[in-house]
């Protein structure tokens, strides 16, 4: 089935129309017809027997693209000027910049900023390494770090193809949090060599972001680092997608009336954020979840599991289910999942209990389409954007690093996790809670700072945060 335009396959169309009436119409009519969307016109130029535009189509897969153009190109009295794919073109040179905070126009700041006035800020971290939170970028400065082998809905590509994909990130963390970040790909999947390389770049950062690392190397490679480091260390594939779904979760409950205490919840993909997921679900009160995988239900003396399933076995799935994923489904109240397209069909749907909670998050193509699970589903959430309730972790880390940098903590922890969820949660008011509305859009911007002041109480009350020293009493003379 194909799925719906989206603008990550827009294509910017030049074309030399004749002025005649009608033109537009049977353009908009051959995209139409070949299944595109249109999202802009704009005007070039024009005189008075033709006009030069160009239009901005939707389309959904490469061949799709192809399709679109090829039906522009049969439109009498239309000549094709140039089709290009906006997404390719947008990544052209790659998405991040280095800029500067001072200026160099004049000598007497040259002399300050670099050689020789520089050497004063040397010698005082020299002296106290603490003082590189108030003279160096770390204070404010996150590394993303990928070894590109789990990348979004990709799997494997490699270190340079998770680029773009944590440059995005870096993007994110700025205009959503106004949090400095700097991608990191590293060309190995070896965890001590990940460990040993975050370690040794970790002076220059205030916190460390892992993306995109498979399981069960990541568990590993987040644990040791938040032994070995005296900064946050967050591993967002897990704990970004738990926070923002249990929010979501938080307020569907508000909908249909029940306490996370009595659900029966059915997760489907048991990868990284399928365990934290379900983690953060049990200290949140959750008693009944049962995990699948490829291999059907995941239960206590299960042969072959590894031990990070084989631990998740042993606080899940009390009734000790068996049964293919079709039949288990039957009297869930809430199906997650983090696996992929068509795995769950109308009917079993139709077969959860009274108003069920289905989050299909599997990207780009969910578990099963809103469509299909809208006739019996009382709430439905994707991780798309094009859907309502989308569950985003946009909505989560940049939010959470900003608290924990803003209070210098040393760790981000489960109740940082948990009160950041609530936070997200309190932004859709009573007046506005709905079956379509559950979830905060990632363009709030209460967001991250209401994330942010949650993340740095919950670092006071619990010892986490640090003190530091004031900038005011390192840079003023005594009078």
């Amino acid at each position: 089935m194909r799925t719906k335009p989206t603008p990550s396959y827009s294509i910017l169309v030049r074309m030399q129309i004749a002025r005649e009436p009608g033109m537009i119409g049977r353009i908009s009519t051959a995209i139409g017809n070949a299944g595109g969307i249109i999202d802009t016109i704009d005007m070039v130029s024009r005189t008075d027997t033709m006009s030069i535009r160009e239009m901005v189509i939707e389309a959904c897969s490469t061949e799709h693209q192809r399709e679109i153009v090829d039906a522009l190109a049969q439109v009498d009295n239309v000549y094709l000027l140039k089709a290009e794919d906006l997404t390719l073109k947008y990544h052209l040179g790659g998405k991040l910049e280095t800029g500067c905070k001072l200026s160099l126009a004049k000598r007497e700041v040259l002399a300050i900023a670099y050689t020789p006035g520089v050497a004063r800020a040397s010698l005082a971290i020299k002296d106290n390494k603490a003082l590189a939170r108030n003279l160096t970028i770390k204070r404010n400065t996150v590394a993303v770090v990928s070894d590109g082998s789990a990348v979004l809905g990709l799997g494997d590509v490699g270190p340079e193809a998770a680029m773009p994909v944590m440059e995005g990130k870096c993007q994110l963390f700025k205009d959503f949090g106004g949090v400095d970040a700097f991608p990191l790909c590293l060309d190995t999947k070896d965890p001590d060599e990940i460990v040993r390389a975050v370690k040794l770049v970790a002076p220059a950062f205030g916190g460390i972001n892992l993306e995109d690392i498979s399981a069960p190397r990541c568990f590993e490679i987040e644990q040791r680092l938040k032994q070995e480091l005296d900064i946050p260390v967050f591993h967002d594939d897990q704990h970004g997608t738990a926070v923002v779904l249990l929010a979501a979760l938080y307020n569907a409950l508000r909908i249909v009336d029940k306490r996370i205490e009595a659900l029966k919840i059915v997760i489907c993909g048991m990868g990284a954020a399928g365990t934290a997921c379900a983690n953060i679900l049990m200290e949140a009160g959750a008693r009944n979840i049962v995990g699948y995988d490829r291999d059907g239900a995941i239960y206590r003396g299960r042969s072959g599991d590894p031990a990070y399933l084989r631990a998740f076995a042993e606080r899940t799935n009390p009734e000790m289910e068996k049964r293919p994923l079709g039949e288990g489904i039957r009297g869930a109240d809430l199906f997650i999942g983090l696996s992929a397209p068509g795995v769950v069909s109308q009917d079993d749907v139709r077969n959860m209990a009274r108003d069920p909670i289905v989050f299909a998050m599997a990207n780009p193509v969910p578990e099963i389409m809103p469509e299909h699970a809208r006739p019996y589903a009382r709430i439905m959430a994707t991780g798309r954007s094009d859907y309502p309730n989308q569950i985003n972790n946009v909505l989560c880390f940049p939010g959470i690093f900003k608290g924990a940098l803003r209070s210098n903590a040393s760790d981000i922890s489960e109740p940082m996790k948990l009160a950041a969820a609530r936070a997200i949660a309190r932004l859709v008011p009573d007046s506005e809670l709905s079956e379509q509305y559950i979830i905060p859009s990632v363009f709030n911007d209460q967001v991250a700072e209401v994330v942010a002041q949650e993340v740095e109480r919950v670092a006071r009350d619990t010892g986490l945060a640090r003190a530091t020293v004031d900038d005011n009493s390192l840079c003023n003379l005594d009078l």
